[in-house]
């Protein structure tokens, strides 16, 4: 997905995120955006966001009562976010707000980027913004969603959607790939990782996974997939086939593929090309300019397979996906 330069980490100034919290929000998800985006980052030396949360009201109650949240902006605050995170909600047949719609609108009109946590989908649409556009919500209210806005394309079965300005991403844990997602978006793989291993998270789960994975009870005492990740993770740089994962797991491609699916909700050959895209960036952003080099070390091949595989991912070709997240160019001494 091309990525808008106004996100970069070298950017003029920090990019503000400001999260609208109404009345019966969930918090989870309100954690999770918290931890991705308003916590300090001593380890990076040097924040990400500026972060804001923000509610129509003084008192907002949050979600079954659980506990009312007060000490935040007012809604205006959301007319000076680069990046406007909108209200989730388990009523979704409740209307939203006019001023909290509005609100939605003034930001998609001045440019800034929308995102929608589960049920936040159902703001955006109901604001008018997802029309014609793809988004995704969690799997229980699909069928609520298409009722009342058919003129979105809703994908039920994936764990987010990208679609450059408007972000959205199923239920729950989610929204940590969704915000994980976005650090790696405007601050390169490596700094995700960062992030991610400090939330003791995947540091990379692709949007396209499914939902909903299937679980069935094993007919032996474990068949975890994590030993052979880590074999594998190790050896990307090595010319390392599917078929090889099956022989070091000890069971058939087919039997592998199936544990995947069920596993992770992707195949065997995405999750490896992933890994390596993942590398491949990581390296870029290191400051190795040699492309072959990347491709070697990664597992990509040739430059002309790196350069096809970042674009896809990224949107920009290796020359300036470099620019974007790679070291800061160094002034030769007079």
């Amino acid at each position: 997905m091309p990525q808008d330069s106004s996100h970069g980490r070298r950017a003029s100034r920090t990019h503000r995120v400001v999260v609208i919290v109404d009345e019966n929000s969930n918090p989870f998800e309100l954690g999770c955006v918290t931890e991705v985006f308003g916590l300090r980052r001593p380890e990076l030396g040097r924040d990400l966001y500026d972060f804001t949360m923000c509610a129509p009201e003084p008192h907002t109650l949050m979600r079954d009562g659980f506990f009312t949240l007060t000490g935040v902006a007012g809604l205006d605050a959301a007319d000076t976010a680069d990046t406007l995170i909108v209200p989730n909600r388990p009523d979704t047949d409740v209307p939203r707000r006019p001023a909290l719609l509005d609100a939605v609108r003034r930001a998609h009109a001045r440019g800034a980027r929308l995102v929608g946590m589960c049920s936040g989908a159902f703001t955006l649409a109901e604001a008018g913004v997802l029309d014609g556009r793809r988004a995704t919500a969690h799997w229980q209210w699909a069928d609520s969603f298409r009722a009342r806005f058919p003129a979105v394309d809703l994908r039920s079965d994936v764990l987010f959607v990208d679609d450059g300005d408007i972000l959205t991403s199923a239920g729950s844990a989610a929204a940590l790939d969704l915000g994980l997602h976005l650090v790696r978006r405007d601050f390169g793989a490596e700094v995700a990782n960062s992030v991610s291993r400090r939330l003791v998270f995947a540091a990379h789960r692709d949007g396209g996974q499914r939902q909903f994975v299937e679980r069935p009870v094993p007919d032996t005492p474990d068949e975890s997939l994590a030993p052979v990740l880590a074999w594998a993770q190790e050896r990307l740089g090595e010319p390392l086939t599917v078929a090889d994962i099956a022989t070091r797991a000890s069971v058939s491609p087919a039997t592998l593929h199936r544990r995947f699916r069920g596993q992770l909700g992707t195949t065997p050959l995405a999750w490896l090309t992933g890994e390596r895209v993942t590398l491949a960036r990581r390296l870029i952003e290191r400051g190795e300019q040699r492309l072959d080099v990347v491709a070697q070390l990664s597992g990509l091949g040739t430059a002309a397979n790196l350069r096809a595989r970042l674009r896809r991912e990224t949107g920009l070709s290796p020359s300036a996906y470099r620019r974007r997240f790679g070291p800061e160019p160094t002034l030769a001494p007079r």
